[in-house]
């Protein structure tokens, strides 16, 4: 139905409102019509706060508008007791007529349970609208639960002749000024920000978001001998980091060492990441890490901005196999963005 359609967009619209404020939650928006007109919306703002359905009901001016409404919200309302009472109950309780999802949430706790509770309310649903387009947008929250991994964002800059760095690992200003904030920008909407022992090392990132407003993700970095001198600006504990090793496990406020099986390595990392609740990482780099999360299969999306300069010689960018999903100039560069899945053409 196009209408249902036409709705469902505003909810997806109104739940990108929560990008880089919600996580680990889902990203959700909610739309109340009735007889054709909206007469509240909203959308889940602030992890730990009110979910989208309940501040488009607050929004409703008059609550006894409610009765017999359509309530479109992307993500199957809840049925249990989180942080906040479950919105399943809420839509019962003020005798809604129907609810369109485009989502059902697989999360376990949830998976499903919201949808019956309304059927048995004798509230008819309506599901997979746009699931497409709201799967989408979940797919970090939908990644985390399905794989019990984060999703995983490969990201770097390369020069014109496919170099990432120079011989000497110096790798600043491949890509352009504007190019640099849109990378602060993506680490604003991500759980964390991933690098290995030799970027830490040459570059001595700070890898917060000091270009766009937003929150700081948490740090990574991979140091299995732990090599990496104290006085990096990773360690300087301003920013919840993680260090992963081989050698020791110790705590300190912002600064976790964290010790892992030299066998299972990136395995292990994965799985003590989905246990702190990180559910996206962009990893930056350099060419060794790059290519060890590549080889592993454990990537999402990789986004590759490719400058016009050119270095001549150097370290080489990493290859990638996958499907060109996107492609767009920000300035001179030009920002790739690559899918795993093969895509398979249409007979």
């Amino acid at each position: 139905m196009l209408q249902d359609e036409h709705y469902m967009l505003r909810c997806l619209e109104l739940a990108r409102m929560g990008v880089g404020s919600v996580s680990p939650n889902p990203r959700v928006g909610c739309v109340i019509v009735k007889a054709g007109k909206i007469i509240g919306e909203g959308w889940h703002q602030q992890y730990g706060s009110s979910h989208a359905e309940v501040n488009a009901v607050n929004s409703t001016p008059d609550k006894n508008q409610l009765a017999g409404s359509t309530v479109y919200v992307n993500l199957e309302p809840c049925s249990h007791f989180g942080k906040t009472p479950p919105c399943s109950d809420l839509l019962i309780q003020h005798s809604v007529g129907r609810v369109v999802i485009a989502n059902t949430d697989t999360n376990p706790v949830v998976g499903g349970k919201g949808i019956a509770k309304l059927k048995a309310a004798g509230i008819e649903v309506t599901q997979g609208v746009l699931a497409q387009a709201g799967r989408e947008l979940n797919k970090r929250f939908f990644t985390f639960h399905e794989k019990q991994r984060p999703y995983i964002i490969l990201k770097w800059a390369q020069t014109l002749d496919g170099f990432i760095a120079r011989a000497n690992y110096e790798s600043k200003w491949i890509s352009s000024e504007l190019s640099r904030q849109i990378v602060h920008k993506w680490r604003s909407e991500e759980d964390a920000v991933l690098v290995g022992t030799k970027t830490a090392a040459h570059d001595n990132p700070v890898l917060t978001v000091r270009s766009w407003p937003g929150r700081n993700p948490v740090r990574i970095v991979i140091d299995r001998f732990l090599r990496l001198p104290d006085s990096l600006a990773l360690f300087d504990k301003s920013v919840k980091t993680i260090c992963y090793n081989v050698l020791k496990h110790e705590e300190h406020p912002n600064l976790l060492l964290i010790r892992l099986p030299e066998n299972d390595f990136l395995q292990s990392m994965m799985e003590h990441l989905a246990a702190m609740g990180i559910q996206s990482v962009i990893v930056e780099g350099g060419a060794t890490t790059l290519a060890l999360f590549r080889d592993a299969g454990l990537w999402d999306e990789a986004r590759v901005s490719i400058s016009t300069r050119q270095f001549y010689s150097g370290i080489a960018a990493p290859t990638i196999t996958g499907t060109l999903v996107a492609e767009e100039k920000i300035e001179s560069d030009t920002l790739r963005i690559y899918s795993p899945e093969i895509l398979k053409p249409h007979h």
